[in-house]
């Protein structure tokens, strides 16, 4: 099973909403999640971005993937800077 983390989009035409989730590699983009770590509003200025750094920590640590806009989105936030601290530390 491959897990990574990834967008899931909410809204409306032209409104989206995103939440930042866990999700198995295998189920579809807005399908079965396995945990809610964060949110992300592109609409409003600046853009709003909420992480639980904690728990996004924890899945890269257990192997999650993320992909590419979630990567920016952490790195941005300062979490893939930690996570980098964190593996070289080790």
């Amino acid at each position: 099973m491959a897990v990574k983390l990834r967008l899931q989009r909410f809204g409306t035409t032209k409104r989206p909403f995103y939440r930042l989730v866990v999700a198995d590699s295998s189920h579809k983009r807005d399908g079965r999640y396995l945990e809610i770590i964060g949110t992300y509003d592109p609409t409003k200025n600046p853009t709003l971005v909420d992480i639980k750094e904690d728990r996004a920590l924890e899945w890269l640590k257990k192997g999650a993937l993320p992909t590419d806009t979630v990567k920016n989105i952490l790195s941005k936030q300062g979490v893939m800077a930690k996570y980098r601290q964190d593996k070289n530390s080790q």
